[in-house]
């Protein structure tokens, strides 16, 4: 391994710690009651600015629904591909946050139990959304708010 690339991976963490992983059934409630989704098939992600208990500026949950895979091996199979995913490219919304927390929820939507690669993309192309949404977001300057004049 070449050092620049060492250099490159010791300046993000690829782990997924405990204190990363969304468990709060209040700020889960409130996620699904007031946050925002995304749908970038087969998931769908809900996310939410907010305080987070921990110093980490996401926390993270995952589901894939016990209706459409009866059996848990089946659904904890598609949490694992979506824990890992989430994982490695973790840092798309790391970098984009800044001083900001964000909780989000990643449920899985397909009927059929994915290959790695349908998830990693999904995930790749629905992290940049968020940001963007975020970034829609911001409240409005007193210039961005003014209507314009009729008479012109």
């Amino acid at each position: 391994m070449n050092t620049t690339s060492a250099n490159s991976a010791n300046n993000k963490s690829f782990s997924l710690k405990k204190a990363e992983r969304l468990s709060s059934k209040k700020i889960i409630d409130k996620l699904f009651a007031e946050g925002d989704s995304i749908l970038q098939y087969p998931l769908k992600i809900v996310f939410l600015k907010t305080e987070l208990p921990t110093k980490f500026p996401v926390q993270a949950g995952f589901t894939a629904s016990k209706r459409n895979f009866k059996r848990a091996v089946a659904r904890n199979r598609i949490k694992r591909l979506l824990r890992e995913s989430y994982r490695l490219h973790k840092h798309i919304l790391y970098d984009q946050l800044h001083d900001r927390q964000l909780a989000i929820f990643i449920l899985y939507i397909g009927k059929e139990i994915p290959q790695y690669t349908a998830v990693e993309n999904a995930i790749k192309k629905g992290f940049p959304k968020i940001v963007l949404q975020l970034a829609d977001k911001k409240p409005k300057t007193p210039l961005q708010t003014e209507t314009k004049n009729p008479e012109e």
